[in-house]
């Protein structure tokens, strides 16, 4: 029993995140990316086809592991929330 409950411990921290690139990013370093959140113990839970980016379920380990890419093609992370419309 405890054993499940420690399974299940980083998926009760795991925050809503969006990550997104610029324009013109290629899809291999998306691809890197999503690799990366995967291994550091995030989950996809959906890939954007209008924009370069995708959506993930994330402890925070596994955000910072995304954020401090370096390159011309730099993620921007941010945690996901409703939008309405007045």
């Amino acid at each position: 029993m405890r054993l499940l409950l420690l399974a299940l411990l980083p998926l009760a921290l795991a925050k809503s995140v969006l990550v997104t690139f610029p324009e013109g990013t290629p899809d291999d370093v998306i691809a890197e990316s999503k690799e990366s959140m995967e291994k550091a113990g995030g989950t996809i839970t959906h890939t954007f086809n209008l924009i370069k980016g995708y959506s993930a379920e994330a402890p925070d380990v596994a955000i910072q592991q995304v954020s401090p890419q370096s390159g011309p093609y730099k993620a921007a992370v941010e945690e996901d929330s409703p939008v309405s419309i007045s």
